[in-house]
């Protein structure tokens, strides 16, 4: 029987509110986020291609930074233009998308590609021509598609999916009447999971700040149904991608090593600046090993 692929890492890594809290207050010159966050988990999910396509000298360096970590993949969003400014997206747009991946393609480093809609997509006809289009548009890539209303919870469209090959995200998020609720299920070889937080109070707030809406730490308790849907998920795909993207100061990195550690059985070496502002870190993570230079060492993931 195959081993089941796990992947577990946070989305994005760029953030000023992590330094001090997942990254060291003063790195050096020398220091890299990326690099450093990649010798703890075998994925992160790109969010800056959401705002826009990356460079392809840009995704060729991402690539080669991680390349020491042999089972490191990515994950990335796509445009915005594309989900949430539906009709504005050029054929110069689609152009920078594909030439911004293909050197992660090449690679061996692009997992999947996230369609991630705002709840006002629905389960119209008017959005299911539009995604039928746009599924078409990227076809090349391991697609997987977030929705956030409810509408779309139906078997027909899940079996619709999977006729295309084409991936459902699972996620959790502040649920209110009409928002599509936690689940287990799977359309494509590839599974996945995107824990949002549940920040009820600037879920949607129109004025609040990004850094707000995801600002929530998961309990253990919370966490625990999700270990029982990933191991479900796992178990009906080739691999499956867990992203926690409740990214505020570093909470994003404390619940997705304590997944990691939840799924091993064992605690996991985390990032040493964490455990002073996480005690309850110490339940399911380790601070690094260093080398007599004081430098990280590596670590299998």
């Amino acid at each position: 029987m195959a081993k089941e692929i796990i992947r577990i890492g946070p989305a994005g890594w760029s953030y000023k509110d992590w330094e001090g809290v997942v990254y060291p207050q003063k790195p050096g010159k020398n220091f890299d986020p990326l690099e450093y966050l990649a010798r703890f988990f075998n994925t992160i999910e790109i969010n800056s291609s959401f705002y826009r396509p990356p460079a392809a000298s840009t995704t060729e360096s991402w690539a080669r930074r991680v390349k020491q970590t042999k089972d490191f993949t990515f994950t990335a969003k796509l445009y915005r233009l594309f989900t949430h400014e539906r009709g504005k997206a050029t054929k110069e747009d689609e152009k920078a998308v594909r030439t911004g991946m293909e050197p992660l393609v090449k690679a061996g480093k692009l997992g999947a590609v996230l369609l991630q809609f705002p709840w006002s997509f629905k389960n119209t006809d008017e959005d299911r021509v539009y995604l039928t289009q746009l599924l078409e548009k990227f076809r090349e890539y391991p697609l997987v598609l977030e929705v956030r209303h409810t509408s779309w919870n139906n078997e027909h469209i899940y079996e619709w999916l999977e006729e295309r090959g084409v991936g459902i995200c699972n996620i959790d998020q502040p649920v209110f009447s009409r928002s599509i609720r936690p689940a287990a299920v799977t359309t494509s070889p590839v599974g996945y999971i995107r824990l949002h937080g549940r920040n009820y109070q600037n879920w949607f707030r129109d004025k609040a700040p990004r850094d707000e809406r995801y600002n929530y730490l998961y309990s253990l308790d919370e966490i625990d149904p999700w270990l029982t849907r990933i191991k479900q998920i796992a178990k009906q795909t080739r691999e499956t991608y867990v992203i926690t993207n409740n990214h505020f100061r570093g909470q994003a990195v404390v619940n997705a090593l304590e997944i990691k550690a939840a799924l091993k059985e064992e605690r996991v070496p985390g990032p040493e600046p964490l455990f002073e502002h996480y005690s309850r870190l110490q339940e399911s993570a380790i601070p690094p090993e260093t080398n007599e230079d004081g430098s990280l060492r590596l670590f299998k993931s």
